[in-house]
């Protein structure tokens, strides 16, 4: 019976380590690099050039909480989650339901919303920057209702276009999340519902949403995570988080610290600020929904 068991324990000591030394690899030792980078004066040198790299303290954390550009960049990425995880939810679980219906050219819907999410940014932003610019589409259509300075150039406007962009991108992943939580929902209570004299919404709000509950709280996890490294979207569409920072994201400005202007030690400090903020938000959401 133990050599059993410890020949059990063997194999999954076998299965998992290699799980194991890739967290390690890619998120632990990283990160460990990171806290160490932000108690120093870090700065990259070329390889096997003898540098001096003294122990600052908290010196780059203090300059995190008084540096104007890397505050707005906080600011910035709740005005995007405010926006973001909202409409994230709401047109996932509603698109799902909808795909999850016997309609017509459901398939057809299904793969047309999953294709903004499996293209390329690069290719994307494009079409976005020619549909939002002054000249643009939808300015065309607006007319005079247009805003002025127009969308991407403007202080106000930028930070929500980023935030709707990258839902609509996000938007056929999440959809899969819970068109898969829905095979789980037992049809017989909706036809208990029907029985009941129970609306469509009545169905949707008393079966639907407690239904996928769990795939809510990761449908929020996820989205709080993809707008916490946001990148790609105002380094692209606002050619590096313009007008004057007002799309800027923390990972953006990292970059500008770290790579362009050679502070890495306050790149760094940003970084475990933002991993810290990350998780206090993603428990308190957790929290909140599963209270819910």
């Amino acid at each position: 019976m133990t050599t059993r068991v410890n020949s059990g324990e063997a194999v999954g000591l076998a299965f998992v380590t290699p799980y194991v030394v890739f967290l390690v690899a890619i998120f632990a030792y990283p990160l460990g690099v990171a806290v160490h980078m932000s108690f120093h004066d870090w700065f990259f040198a070329a390889p096997g050039a003898v540098v001096d790299r003294p122990f600052v303290g908290l010196a780059n954390y203090a300059a995190v909480f008084s540096d104007p550009a890397v505050l707005r960049s906080f600011r910035n990425i709740v005005v995007f989650l405010v926006i973001n995880v909202p409409l994230t939810v709401g047109l996932s679980l509603g698109l799902a339901s909808a795909l999850n219906a016997a309609i017509p050219l459901r398939t057809f819907f299904r793969v047309s919303f999953y294709v903004p999410y499996v293209t390329a940014s690069v290719a994307v932003v494009g079409v976005w920057q020619f549909l939002f610019n002054s000249d643009g589409l939808v300015n065309s259509v607006l007319g005079d209702l247009a805003p002025a300075p127009s969308w991407l150039v403007n202080s106000g406007l930028a930070m929500p276009v980023v935030a709707v962009y990258v839902t609509w991108k996000q938007l056929g992943f999440f959809i899969l999340l819970y068109l898969a939580a829905l095979q789980n929902v037992p049809r017989e209570l909706y036809e208990s519902a029907a029985v009941d004299g129970a609306s469509r919404w009545r169905s949707f709000r008393t079966v639907t949403v407690p239904g996928v509950r769990p795939a809510t709280t990761l449908v929020v996890l996820l989205a709080t995570i993809t707008g916490a490294n946001l990148f790609t979207e105002p380094y692209l569409l606002t050619g590096g988080g313009g007008p004057g920072g007002a799309s800027a994201s923390p990972v953006l400005v990292m970059y500008q610290r770290g790579i362009e202007q050679g502070q890495a030690g306050l790149a760094a400090a940003i970084g475990i600020v933002l991993v810290a903020g990350t998780l206090i938000i993603s428990v308190i959401n957790r929290r909140l929904l599963e209270r819910d």
